[in-house]
């Protein structure tokens, strides 16, 4: 069979409501192309957009209102704090759990409590308590249980709890089951309302919520910080939805962490590289890079040891703890790559054998299972598979010779646990929801599972749903992809369910270079153009990708933006998700940019518009004594200058300070400079002197990169935005000309194309010959820019 020239896909390109993207644009100052991501994700009026960009203006209800039972909760935790009952929490072995667990050890050992803990053994028991916990507890002298991350399905050890006089608080978030446990309180986000800030919550929220509240109560607010980082770690690691509260007071909790106070986050952020002296590394990067390294633990190892580094205030001990971590991690990583590449191995037999599962009467899903498979992480495997080939993934192994335990996964049109409800009388024990499931089984009933699993699975899909998805917001060119974009998708951050990071796609690239990278040549590095954007290059990575080596010359891309940081240079890059051959362009009219009419229903189309163009004053002093050169070898310049440089240009890079003599800002100067490092010129010669005259630099170096010019409609529709967006307050050509890199005469050009006289501006040629002219401004050199002057 022959090597296809890249992975076979299904793009699903939102096509959100355009009146909706241009509001909120207008209303919230997003690119467009942001405003569409919004829109995308269900937002879908200006005030709401508004408030998920600045969550904290939101005016949120008490959770005391919005959980039934939370009163009566604290009321059972105080008085069993005043009766000196003691104690003890039921957690889980997930990073969710283990985070809950600590969370709760700390505020209860804070507030002198007699408080212990128990969590179930992964391979032996599974998920939740059980009467084997609860005995125990009754046993120690335990009166009241908390349950955490778990304890909503659990009706028979609850009611076992209670007969032996235990007072039980379930804190969970799983799906209700059809009949609740006779719990004293239970406290679940699947029991507020749908539209609750509160409604997304993981097990680690619930436990925060209701440990803030005693902390208060008892008037011990200093605990309320730290708390937020475990709530923070727990929260990402668990995958919940970072929508309502979570995104609130995840934003708060990611601001924390780099500056914990807790030994133990500190000492796992020194072994997992995140404590780097002369790196900025933002918040949501170092709690993303934790939540593995506890959830490996889970996994594969004894959970007592997160629990133990997030709750111990000894550095030695938390130093100590997080090494487990990372080597847990490690070995985690290694078991994830010998069995997916196990698992690819079987899969690719069946195709060699013509039994491959997507084909026409094939069976739809993949089931693999497979002796000396590590259960806690088969899991992991099944989503890297259904990344891979774009089908619902069932694996197992081999508990004993004559039980199989496994997991699941699926895709958008396949509801896990209904297919594993569609096996239930073969199935011993089975649970999960949409997205994922768990299962084992009796291994002689492995081949009723399969064949009811593909009835299901016929039942249920179309051939066509069989390949991966690319789930796409909006078509992108080059030109728009800046800086000022990237700034702005952080203002979506943190990403993550519910919040996905946005996916452009672009059309009909030219591939201008490629090269297989990394080990075994795994990977595919691309450097890319866009020929109506002024063949502006842009590298791009294809993660894996190093077997479909070479693509063809021509593609549509799908990616992510991304920062590169390399050899003390900082650039946008392109995160490749997606490929496929170039789609003829539709015949319909395309969707318009901007809106056609103001907010308040004001046609945008006017006789007149407002233009404000200041110039600088600049003294032909300051001028006559700069010494201008050109920018070769610019690492090895900057180390040569003893002072204050300034650097300015388009896609300039980051430098680090530690090795140079001098000090360094970027753009807008904020004192005088002894160095100005043009890494792009000015769009202008009056943004150029307005540059001077603030900076006043004795010295100048000209690189000469060049921006990536709009293209004349594009630029043209920004100007419409632009006016419905001010209304009938003047314009001001230098900030609209920094911020796209054109020149005042070339948008002046532009307005007079699209109806507006500008007649108190000099002539301008056509828009085209002002864009040709820009790009000759671009290129001009040291030598000439200091006969300018």
């Amino acid at each position: 069979m022959p090597k296809p020239l890249f992975p076979q896909q299904r793009w699903q390109i939102a096509r959100p409501d355009q009146t909706l993207v241009d509001r909120i644009a207008i209303a919230t100052g997003l690119s467009p192309l942001l405003a569409a991501v919004l829109a995308n994700q269900g937002i879908a009026s200006v005030k709401a957009a508004q408030q998920f960009l600045a969550p904290e203006s939101q005016i949120l209800p008490s959770p005391l209102e919005a959980f039934p039972d939370l009163a009566s909760s604290l009321t059972l935790l105080k008085t069993a704090i005043v009766s000196r009952h003691k104690i003890a929490i039921c957690g889980d072995y997930d990073a969710d759990g283990m985070t809950s667990t600590a969370l709760l050890l700390r505020v209860l050992r804070a507030l002198n409590v007699e408080v212990d803990y128990a969590i179930p053994s992964r391979m032996q028991e599974g998920y939740g308590i059980n009467q084997r916990i609860v005995e125990e507890f009754a046993a120690d002298g335990v009166k009241l249980v908390l349950t955490v991350d778990n304890g909503i399905a659990a009706y028979d050890p609850i009611a076992r709890a209670r007969e032996l006089g235990l007072t039980v608080i379930i804190t969970d978030h799983h799906d209700l089951p059809p009949q609740l446990p006779p719990a004293n309180a239970i406290l679940n986000p699947k029991l507020v309302p749908k539209e609750s800030p509160y409604r997304g919550l993981a097990g680690v929220g619930v436990v925060y919520v209701l440990a803030t509240l005693l902390a208060k109560e008892q008037g011990n607010t200093t605990l309320i910080t730290p708390l937020l980082e475990l709530f923070t770690l727990g929260t990402i690691a668990d995958l919940a939805p970072l929508v309502g509260v979570n995104r609130r007071w995840l934003q708060r909790g990611l601001a924390l962490l780099p500056h914990s106070r807790l030994a133990g986050v500190q000492a796992l952020m020194q072994v997992s590289g995140c404590a780097t002296a002369d790196q900025a590394l933002k918040p949501d990067a170092i709690g993303f890079r934790l939540g593995p390294r506890i959830n490996a633990v889970g996994r594969i190892a004894d959970p007592q040891t997160v629990i133990e580094l997030l709750t111990t205030d000894d550095p030695g001990v938390a130093f100590a703890r997080a090494m487990q971590c990372e080597q847990a991690n490690q070995h985690r990583r290694q078991l994830c790559t010998t069995i997916e590449t196990e698992a690819i191995d079987l899969v690719e037999t069946l195709v060699r054998q013509g039994q491959a599962p997507w084909r026409l009467n094939g069976d739809w899903v993949i089931m693999l299972v497979h002796p000396g498979w590590h259960h806690g992480v088969i899991g992991i495997v099944a989503s890297r598979l259904v990344e891979r080939y774009g089908l619902p993934v069932f694996i197992g192994t081999y508990e004993d010779e004559a039980h199989i335990r496994g997991s699941a996964r699926g895709i958008p049109e396949f509801d896990v646990f209904a297919a594993l409800q569609a096996c239930d009388d073969v199935l011993d024990r089975y649970g999960g929801h949409r997205a994922a499931g768990g299962f084992s089984l009796a291994a002689d009933q492995l081949g009723e599972m399969r064949s009811h699993l593909r009835t299901f699975a016929h039942q249920t899909l179309r051939i066509d749903q069989l390949k991966p998805l690319v789930t796409i917001d909006a078509q992108a060119n080059f030109s728009q992809l800046t800086w000022e974009l990237y700034e702005q998708i952080n203002q979506l951050h943190p990403c993550g369910i519910a919040n996905p990071e946005p996916i452009f796609w672009t059309s009909n690239v030219e591939v201008v270079d490629q090269r297989p990278v990394g080990k075994d040549s795994t990977h595919l590095k691309l450097t890319l153009a866009q020929s109506d954007c002024g063949n502006t290059l842009i590298k791009a990575m294809a993660w894996r990708w190093g077997t479909y080596y070479p693509v063809p010359n021509r593609i549509d891309i799908a990616y992510r933006l991304r920062e590169n940081t390399w050899n003390q240079q900082t650039n946008l890059e392109l995160e490749i998700l997606g490929i496929r051959a170039p789609v003829a362009p539709s015949t319909d009219p395309p969707t318009p940019i901007v809106v056609a009419q103001a907010d308040q229903g004001a046609p945008v189309v006017r006789q007149q518009v407002a233009l404000h163009c200041p110039e600088p004053t600049v003294s032909s002093t300051l001028l006559k004594a700069i010494q201008w050169s050109s920018l070769g070898d610019w690492p090895q310049v900057l180390k040569g200058i003893d002072g204050h440089i300034l650097m300015y240009g388009y896609q300039r890079p980051y430098v680090s300070t530690t090795t140079l003599p001098g000090t360094v800002e970027y753009d807008r100067p904020s004192r005088p400079c002894d160095c100005l490092i043009l890494w792009s010129l000015p769009p202008s010669w009056t943004h150029l002197r307005w540059l001077l005259s603030l900076a006043r630099p004795q010295q100048i170096y000209v690189r000469n990169h060049s921006p990536a010019i709009l293209p004349a409609e594009e630029l043209k529709a920004k100007l419409k935005f632009e006016i419905a967006k001010n209304g009938d307050q003047p314009l001001n050509l230098l900030n609209l000309g920094q911020q796209w890199w054109v020149a005042p005469s070339t948008i002046v050009s532009a307005f007079r194309e699209i109806g507006y006289p500008c007649s108190d501006f000099p002539e301008t040629g056509l828009l085209e010959q002002e864009l040709k002219r820009l790009q000759r401004w671009y290129h001009c050199s040291a030598n000439r820019l200091a006969g300018l002057t």
